[in-house]
C-alpha cells in the first residue's frame, strides 16, 4: 500500500472535501489546493504525511494518514486525513455556511396558493379589460 499511486483530485474526492471529482480538478487547476505553498496540480500522487491547504466554498488544511482509492461514507472518510484548519478559518466556514444559500424558500412564501393565483389572475384580466376600453 505504501507504494501505492492515488490522483490528489481522486483523493480529495474520495475524502468528501468536495462532492464531484470534476470540482476536485477544477480547484486544483485554479490554484485553489496547495502544497507547502505551491499550486498542485489534480493527476499530483499523494503521499501520506503530506499537507494540504485548499480554498474552496470552505478553507481547509488538511495532513493526509490515509489513501482511499473510491468514495467511501463521511465516517469512513474522515480517518484518512487530520483535519488542521486553523481557528480563524474555521470561525470564516461557520460565517460562510450561516450565509449558504440552499435553494429553499420560506414558509408562507413564494409561490401563491391557489386562491391567491384566481384572485391575482382576476386582478390583472380587469386591469387589462379597463385598459382595452
Amino acid at each position: 500500500m505504501a507504494d501505492e499511486k492515488l490522483r490528489l483530485d481522486k483523493y480529495l474526492w474520495s475524502i468528501r472535501i468536495f462532492k464531484t471529482r470534476t470540482l476536485a480538478t477544477k480547484a486544483c487547476e485554479e490554484g485553489k489546493v496547495k502544497l507547502n505553498g505551491a499550486n498542485v496540480k489534480p493527476a499530483r500522487s499523494v503521499s501520506i504525511g503530506e499537507i494540504y491547504d485548499i480554498r474552496a466554498e470552505r478553507k481547509w488544511t488538511i495532513r493526509v494518514t490515509g489513501l482511499l482509492q473510491k468514495r467511501v461514507g463521511f465516517e469512513e472518510a474522515i480517518k484518512n486525513y487530520t483535519d488542521l484548519t486553523s481557528e480563524e478559518d474555521l470561525q470564516y466556514n461557520k460565517r460562510m455556511g450561516t450565509s449558504f444559500y440552499t435553494g429553499k424558500r420560506l414558509s408562507k412564501t413564494g409561490r401563491p396558493s391557489k386562491k391567491e393565483r384566481r384572485d391575482l389572475n382576476d386582478f390583472l384580466s380587469d386591469d387589462d379589460a379597463e385598459s382595452e376600453d
